[in-house]
């Protein structure tokens, strides 16, 4: 007697996974949703993505078409990226949004440090030096003193954007 369709008792049973409906239409609206996060970037910043030239030229012509025509382009988007695997374009895509709150942190971080300098004057100016040697104490106390004096006289912050400028300039070299 054949074994017909029977497996030997030695070898591993496959486990076999059931995935509704539901969730495959989940897993394929994520991926669309993906593509089009990807459609809103700029082709210079897509150029650093890891894509086959396939979906590169789909999200560049989504980004050309208006309307109904997009709306199948990002669903075509979206099925060719069913083929892919997306974890590096999604790792990709969350550091191009981390860089960019990096930056906003760091415009942050030096406008409370030019608050500072105008505030506190010498005080905030040795701190300044501390983090940024190469900074020109005397030009940063004359800035200092003009801003607080616009700010008094109710002019224009000419001297408040310089030291902005200043910091931004040092902060630039340093990287």
């Amino acid at each position: 007697m054949a074994r017909k369709n029977k497996k030997a008792p030695w070898e591993p049973e496959e486990e076999i996974i059931w995935v509704s409906k539901s969730e495959m239409k989940r897993d394929m609206e994520e991926l669309q949703q993906l593509g089009e996060e990807l459609v809103a970037l700029k082709p210079s910043v897509l150029e650093k993505f890891p894509l086959d030239d396939d979906l590169f030229d789909a999200i560049k012509d989504a980004q050309r078409f208006k309307n109904e025509a997009r709306r199948r382009q990002l669903q075509f988007i979206g099925k060719l990226m069913r083929n892919i695997d997306p974890e590096p374009i999604q790792a990709a895509l969350d550091k191009v949004r981390n860089k960019h709150s990096q930056q906003t942190a760091v415009l942050h971080k030096l406008e409370k440090l030019r608050d500072d300098v105008v505030e506190k004057g010498d005080e905030a100016i040795a701190e300044v030096m501390e983090l940024y040697p190469q900074a020109d104490r005397q030009r940063l106390r004359q800035l200092a003193r003009q801003a607080a004096k616009e700010k008094q006289a109710g002019k224009p912050a000419k001297a408040y954007r310089e030291i902005f400028q200043i910091l931004k300039e040092l902060n630039d070299e340093e990287y």
